[in-house]
């Protein structure tokens, strides 16, 4: 396929000028002469540089790729329609919609844009995660640039010693267990061809602790309550309620991360600002 990058330039000026600031969930400021948004906010939404968008809109930029693409798609808050779309407008072969899930559909992002201040994150059913609020990220890592099957929670649990070091050893089992049930599931809705099951048959080859759970057949998805203690490296422990919201559309799950207000670790949770990235 070869890029339009007329069309494309078009369609991402228009796009970007019907969104607002608040409809993204940021400062409307003052002095505004572009209508809708400026090209700086979207690139700063996508997490690329502005000089790197404005080149598209001006005919002249490079061949984004599938990643640039969606996480264009995310800052614009495109639906699957328009999303496919763009693609196509870059050269690029739609992502299939069946074993590919790693769109986030305008309405859950509209909810996460409102929660800037606080850890939460999208994540699809392979466990691997499509979004993250700068709390999110100073929380539990960058998660959101990760490749390959590294992308995947499951697939990290139980092929990298450093991802548990984030959580006490007593509550391992549980989330070795809770995984695992996530990633069956997954398999059993979407099929043998789906991204979930290629984790599945990854960690079955490489790890034999995965297996015995495996072997076990478990299917919830919830083996742990809502409450979850993490360890962060500077920190400490810290104790959250980890809150749910399920796009029945895509299967999607927001995750929000809160605390008890006037804890310890509420406390933690105000600080992340300040200690960045962990």
């Amino acid at each position: 396929m070869t890029t339009d990058r007329a069309g494309l330039a078009e369609f991402l000026r228009l796009r970007r000028e019907a969104l607002t600031p608040a409809d993204v969930g940021l400062a409307p400021g003052s002095r505004r002469r572009t209508a809708g948004l400026r090209r700086e906010e979207v690139a700063l939404l996508a997490g690329m540089s502005t000089d790197y968008y404005s080149r598209l809109e001006q005919q002249r930029g490079p061949h984004p790729s599938e990643q640039m693409l969606g996480a264009i798609a995310r800052a614009l808050h495109l639906s699957l329609d328009e999303r496919d779309h763009l693609f196509r407008l870059a050269g690029q072969h739609p992502p299939d919609r069946i074993t590919h899930d790693d769109h986030v559909g305008p309405g859950m992002m509209r909810i996460v844009d409102r929660l800037a201040d606080t850890p939460a994150m999208v994540v699809n059913s392979a466990g691997e995660t499509l979004f993250q609020t700068p709390p999110a990220i100073a929380l539990v890592g960058d998660e959101m640039h990760l490749n390959g099957y590294n992308r995947s929670i499951a697939y990290r649990w139980f092929t990298d010693s450093v991802t548990r070091q984030r959580f006490p050893a007593e509550d391992h089992e549980l989330h070795s267990r809770a995984h695992t049930a996530r990633l069956r599931e997954a398999v059993t809705r979407q099929g043998k061809s789906s991204r979930a099951a290629a984790i599945a048959d990854a960690l079955l080859a490489h790890s034999a602790e995965f297996s015995e759970y495996w072997q076990h057949h478990d299917v919830a998805t919830r083996l742990t309550d809502q409450r979850k203690r993490l360890l962060h490296p500077e920190l400490g422990l810290i104790e959250v309620n980890c809150q749910t919201l399920v796009d029945p559309a895509t299967t999607h799950v927001l995750l929000v991360y809160t605390a008890t207000p006037g804890s310890d670790s509420h406390q933690k949770l105000a600080m992340l600002a300040a200690v960045g990235v962990s």
